[in-house]
């Protein structure tokens, strides 16, 4: 008799939960379209910045459905967890927004949009499918070039850590010679122009602007290593981007060169309205074996196609002094030539080894050579400084802020 019991409640246990299982596959497939999704990506992604994507969800279902979002995402991310839990009421929308970070230029192939739905009773599941396959371009770094971009035009840079630093003296072009009007300085009268019109002449002059500012990236072996997912290379493309903006709206004309064993790209330096245009593309379109860099056909180069004197901001690194004096003769011809400045990083994990204290006598042996390595960074800097080379030796981080200060000190130091 017991038996029979257990068989009749298994019987009826059995045929609730397929009373259950079909009620809620009703529910989520009588409706042929319950959910409408996509998702928002921009037209291309920013390198080394975190870049905001949304997907953006509607509910049509006559009920509150529980939703798990999984995201196909490029494969160079190297995630498979980005997956988001919501619950959106009936006839309302829902937007889910999240970052991601790239940290190499190319093209990013994005998957679908899968959305997992489960009614009230939560038993099954239906999978929607939306975006289909979309490739994006990640470029150089615009979001940090039209962060300084607004700065510069709110006079806010120094918000961003760039000195405020005073124009020493005045670097003006003659203009014109014009008749004396109160209030001109007398230090500008044309004494021989006064004396052929019998009145007082005087010498106008013009803020000299139009400088040519070259960004020179070297895409050799030691511009691999990387520093917070980022090779120094995209780190010099980033600010050879920011740098160049700033130039153009300073006036200036901002070019590009790039080279590794042989000579790259060049963008011939000009201040038109498609110039950043130009200068983004070329700059997106940076490859590189990392092969030994090659500064003699660097410098035949300049010698040959930049007659004007301008400003030549390298992007490169150096590692001891002996990788210096290597390369110390064609800089020092650049420099004879063209205001030159070299711009090369801190080793930042050797940074860290020395601030950490040594407790055992493998970790001293390692923070002397520490020390020797960081030292002869310090070294190059004041070598370059002998030969009237300027230098700017800092950390991967930091190499926006401190290019636009060495920038705009020399600007209003009137060497360029």
């Amino acid at each position: 008799m017991a038996d029979s019991w257990l068989i009749v409640v298994s019987k009826a246990l059995f045929f609730l939960l397929l009373a259950i299982i079909i009620t809620d596959m009703v529910l989520l497939f009588r409706i042929k379209k319950g959910l409408h999704g996509y998702r928002v990506t921009p037209e291309k992604l920013s390198n080394g910045d975190d870049n905001e994507l949304a997907i953006h969800l509607e509910n049509f279902y006559p009920f509150t459905v529980r939703l798990n979002v999984v995201d196909e995402i490029p494969h160079q991310f190297q995630r498979r967890d980005l997956n988001f839990k919501t619950v959106i009421a009936p006839g309302k929308k829902k937007t889910i927004q999240y970052h991601i970070r790239p940290v190499k230029r190319g093209e990013y192939s994005f998957g679908t949009v899968n959305v997992f739905a489960s009614s009230p009773l939560a038993f099954l599941s239906r999978r929607f499918k939306f975006s289909g396959d979309a490739s994006v371009p990640v470029y150089p770094s615009y979001i940090q070039m039209r962060k300084y971009e607004l700065m510069a035009i709110s006079n806010r840079l120094s918000d961003a850590g760039i000195k405020r630093i005073r124009r020493i003296g005045q670097n003006r072009e003659f203009e014109l010679i014009k008749e004396y009007v109160s209030g001109d300085d007398f230090r500008t009268i044309n004494w021989r122009a006064t004396a052929r019109r019998n009145t007082l002449m005087v010498n106008h002059f013009q803020d000299e602007r139009s400088q040519q500012v070259y960004s020179v990236i070297d895409k050799g072996r030691l511009m691999q290593m990387p520093f917070n997912g980022l090779s120094l290379l995209d780190y010099a493309i980033n600010a050879s981007l920011v740098i160049s903006n700033i130039a153009i709206k300073k006036s200036d004309k901002a070019g590009l060169i790039t080279f590794q064993h042989n000579l790259g790209s060049v963008l011939p330096a000009g201040k038109q309205n498609k110039q950043m245009l130009r200068i983004m593309e070329t700059l997106y379109n940076q490859k590189t074996a990392y092969k030994e860099s090659d500064f003699s056909t660097l410098y035949i180069h300049i010698r040959r196609k930049i007659t004007q004197r301008s400003l030549l901001l390298l992007f490169t690194n150096f590692e001891s002094i002996y990788g210096l004096n290597r390369q110390l003769p064609y800089l020092k011809s650049l420099s004879n030539q063209h205001l030159l400045v070299v711009v090369f990083f801190e080793n930042t994990e050797m940074k860290s080894l020395l601030e950490s204290p040594a407790n055992s006598l493998k970790e001293v042996y390692h923070k002397a050579v520490a020390e020797k390595f960081s030292l002869d960074k310090k070294i190059i800097v004041k070598e370059l400084a002998t030969h009237g080379i300027q230098a700017v030796l800092t950390s991967p981080e930091n190499l926006t802020v401190n290019t636009i200060n060495k920038y705009l000190e020399l600007k209003a130091r009137g060497m360029i």
